[in-house]
């Protein structure tokens, strides 16, 4: 071929599809090794994280031996906590949800809630002490994140017949598991919300290792950004 002959052109579509392709590999990339987006759904963690609040979950560097008390998490699931996914009977959403799967980002086949950390591993929880303290191992925390908690009257006594909607019994964390509360104490459908004013027993729900799919970091959206508040 001589050098005046034109050089062929590539098609422009290929560039584009190719371009786009990186562009959701690297995406990929970042949002299961790295970080990802998340969008609060409701008002469990008010105030420290308000409904529509647009926040970045760490992934890198989270660790077992690592989660401590007061981290706040993001944790997968299915319909119900014990689930692992979602199923969905549509093709096309179905589709869409893989997508989000491969993307880190979107619908997906899991749907992802926010929740404090509060029991470790091994640790008994309970509450109430004498103020309505929650006590770990029989030692009361101090919890500035929580302003609406359930009431408990002056004198009301959780070892009553009649205890405060704030009181549960002493509840054990699996090996592996994690106890995690709302903020929002009077709005949160957390690890004790079945247990609440009980004075038997009851069925708490708890968040495995293996859910969780990183801690918050990082709240971008409504301006000014800032770090998510730990106890």
């Amino acid at each position: 071929m001589s050098s005046s002959d034109p050089r062929p052109e590539r098609h422009w579509l290929l560039g584009i599809i190719a371009r786009v392709l990186i562009a959701f590999a690297i995406l990929a990339v970042i949002t299961h090794t790295l970080v990802r987006p998340f969008v609060i759904p409701s008002g469990s963690m008010e105030p420290t994280l308000m409904t529509g609040d647009r926040v970045f979950a760490t992934i890198v560097g989270v660790d077992e031996t690592d989660l401590e008390r007061g981290d706040i998490v993001v944790f997968g699931h299915g319909r119900t906590w014990e689930d692992a996914t979602l199923t969905d009977p549509d093709p096309v959403s179905n589709a869409v949800r893989y997508a989000g799967d491969v993307l880190g980002t979107g619908p997906s086949h899991r749907s992802h809630t926010v929740k404090r950390v509060i029991g470790l591993p091994g640790e008994q929880v309970s509450c109430c002490d004498s103020t309505g303290r929650v006590l770990v191992d029989g030692k009361p925390l101090t919890e500035p994140y929580v302003t609406h908690d359930l009431p408990m009257p002056d004198g009301t006594e959780c070892a009553g017949d009649q205890p405060s909607t704030r009181c549960f019994a002493d509840i054990t964390v699996p090996e592996g598991s994690y106890l995690v509360l709302g903020d929002n104490r009077a709005n949160s459908a957390d690890s004790v919300v079945s247990c609440r004013g009980a004075v038997a027993g009851c069925e708490p729900r708890f968040v495995r290792f293996d859910q969780v799919v990183g801690t918050l970091g990082w709240r971008w959206w409504p301006l000014p950004p800032g770090s998510a508040e730990r106890s």
